[in-house]
């Protein structure tokens, strides 16, 4: 099998990815590569703390890398940090890079010209896989995920907070993709088929959280609009349990 790593959101499309993969097995997954602020050591995007990322890790029984970004790193900073990892992954004899990306054919450019300069090949196993199909075969297959984050311009803050489940995915507006493909919701998998035990957890507090919008930013460098840019967040924090 080919030797790659997986880029471990934490949340439900990388784990999906993940159990696709490991199904087929054409590839070997033997390492998560994570990026995390480094200013509030939480995950980049999803806000998660880092102590459940280091959990979940091993209750999926595969090694964490983790890439440190600052709050305010530039999108040539991004870059480069990401340039450093993979040049790191590839000296270890990693071939392939797997992403739970589904439809954003921008972001999928991005990363596999960004790979290939550094002789790496990206493989997305949910390419352009129907959604409804998608978060439905992620609830049939056992998996558990808490919403953690919610774009307030597509959801309200009671969705913030709620797990994933049938009752989750009716109520979601017409305009919300089930799998929250274009940022309109951040989740994170706490059990299914590919743990070997859940990840404990307390819900805590939610939080509602504004920013300005930025020159770059990483996951969505491709809009030049900067009125386009989505500010307002509600996140749901998650407290490590024994």
């Amino acid at each position: 099998m080919k030797k790659a790593y997986l880029n471990w959101s934490s949340g439900k499309d990388a784990a999906l990815a993940l159990y696709h993969v490991q199904n087929k097995k054409e590839y070997k997954v033997e390492k998560l590569l994570t990026t995390v602020n480094r200013d509030i050591d939480r995950i980049t995007m999803h806000g998660v703390r880092k102590e459940l990322l280091i959990r979940q890790a091993e209750k999926l029984g595969l090694p964490l890398m983790t890439s440190e970004l600052g709050a305010e790193t530039s999108m040539e900073d991004y870059n480069a940090e990401m340039e450093k990892a993979t040049n790191a992954l590839k000296n270890e004899g990693f071939t392939h890079s797997i992403f739970g990306d589904i439809f954003l054919e921008d972001l999928k450019k991005y990363r596999e010209e960004q790979l290939n300069s550094v002789g790496l090949e990206a493989v997305f196993p949910l390419w352009k896989r129907n959604t409804q199909e998608l978060i439905r075969e992620f609830i049939e297959f056992g998996f558990k995920a808490i919403i953690v984050c919610t774009n307030s311009k597509y959801l309200d803050d009671s969705f913030c907070g709620r797990l994933i489940d049938k009752d989750f995915v009716k109520d979601l507006p017409e305009n919300v993709d089930p799998c929250g493909e274009n940022g309109e919701f951040h989740t994170f998998v706490f059990d299914g088929p590919i743990f070997n035990s859940p990840v404990n957890f307390e819900i805590g507090e939610k939080v509602k959280r504004s920013y300005k919008p930025a020159k770059e930013e990483k996951d969505n460098c491709f809009q030049d609009d900067k009125n386009s840019w989505d500010t307002e967040f509600c996140f749901c924090d998650l407290i490590p349990k024994l």
